[in-house]
């Protein structure tokens, strides 16, 4: 398919338990629900949203990097209940590297139920498949172990900790590095 292929329609992906699509407007009180949560932004680079309007512009900040092909970000929607849950997807696109970095999360609400793996690691095959990517990395912080689980349980490798790597919420802080590099 290869890279620019995946940027003329959104596309859609399946697991088991969800639908990875396009997030809408109408997806903002779910994203909102979850992004308000300081457990959810504890390790994210933002602060908790107050305001649902910070989940509407999140939202239209994914859809313009998907559009400005920089960015794909999927809505991870139940097929139980039609409810989003989380979102993942590839940031950091470097075409000329065959690569990207990952990004996700989730509702507390699903944690530790074995799902953000399951996303992961189709859209992980999405990446390798489709977008012609030889590498798929991701930046996480170390102390957030959850995360590092789940690349893990996702065929991640670590790789190693960069120090005081970002700055963020008024403090440096590390960025542990894993990847996932394509079978031939």
């Amino acid at each position: 398919m290869g890279l620019e292929n995946v940027f003329e329609q959104f596309p859609i992906l399946e697991t088991e338990r969800f639908y990875l699509r396009k997030l809408t407007t109408e997806d903002a009180p779910e994203m909102f629900s979850y992004f308000s949560q300081d457990d959810v932004t504890k390790y994210y680079n933002l602060e908790s949203f107050t305001h649902r309007q910070q989940a509407i512009d999140l939202i239209e900040k994914f859809n313009l990097g998907f559009i400005e092909r920089r960015q794909i970000r999927w809505g991870a929607e139940l097929k139980e209940t039609g409810r989003v849950a989380g979102t993942c997807g590839f940031h950091a696109i470097d075409a000329k590297n065959f690569k990207a970095e990952i990004g996700y999360e989730l509702h507390p609400d699903y944690w530790g139920k074995g799902i953000m793996p399951e996303i992961v690691k189709e859209i992980v095959a999405f990446g390798f498949e489709k977008m012609d990517f030889n590498r798929i990395e991701a930046m996480y912080d170390p102390r957030n172990e959850q995360s590092g689980k789940v690349l893990i349980k996702s065929g991640f490798q670590y790789e190693g900790t960069l120090r005081k790597r970002y700055f963020e919420k008024g403090q440096f802080v590390d960025a542990a590095i894993a990847s996932i590099i394509k079978i031939p």
